[in-house]
């Protein structure tokens, strides 16, 4: 499919930047910076007055310290900015509750279950699911092989984790050959049909 022509006469109005940025601490734990901001081209009416144009209406940080297995040992959340102050930043220390978790296991789920609703900040929280696949890719090349089988004999984590690492599809099979498998291997036999 292809991408949408952008109108000519479209016009900025609302912009949400999203920046994750990584770090090695040097003992083994990773730090997790994941920065959420919200900014309109114009001044925005709030319950609390009006937020000038281009002055953030969420500016929001979640840091999360994890280890080279993707568990989370440490976590927190700050809001520099938000539409009501004293009630959106209210929620104590319910980022904490991340602690245990792992980034590959179930995390964006559990994560829900943990703070979604009422429980925390529906933009930390929404922030927290982009955190997997930007952990993944910190740790490619430095916790995890880039390429090829890993050496402790496990299978790759990214097969059949999106449409070209399928494990029937072509990049599978020229960079995992030891893990591929063809369509009809996936295929059903007849005596797994059968009610007998």
């Amino acid at each position: 499919m292809a991408l949408p022509t952008a109108a000519p006469s479209r016009q900025l109005k609302h912009r949400r930047s999203i920046d994750v940025q990584i770090y090695a601490r040097g003992d083994g734990l990773w730090e997790v910076d994941a920065e959420l901001r919200d900014t309109k081209t114009r001044d925005a009416p709030l319950a609390g007055g009006t937020r000038p144009a281009g002055q953030p209406i969420h500016d929001m940080l979640l840091r999360l310290v994890v280890d080279e297995r993707f568990n989370v040992v440490e976590s927190g959340a700050f809001t520099r900015s938000m539409p009501y102050p004293g009630a959106c930043d209210d929620h104590g220390d319910a980022y904490g509750r991340l602690v245990g978790l792992n980034l590959l296991k179930g995390f964006r789920q559990d994560v829900r279950q943990r703070l979604g609703g009422v429980l925390g900040c529906t933009h930390i929280t929404e922030l927290s699911q982009v955190l997997p696949t930007a952990v993944v890719q910190a740790f490619v090349g430095e916790v995890a092989p880039a390429r090829g089988d890993n050496p402790d004999g496990d299978r790759p984590f990214q097969i059949d984790r999106c449409h070209a690492l399928r494990t029937d599809g072509a990049v599978v099979k020229m960079h995992y050959p030891r893990w591929y498998r063809s369509a009809a291997d996936h295929a059903p036999s007849i005596s797994d049909t059968s009610n007998t």
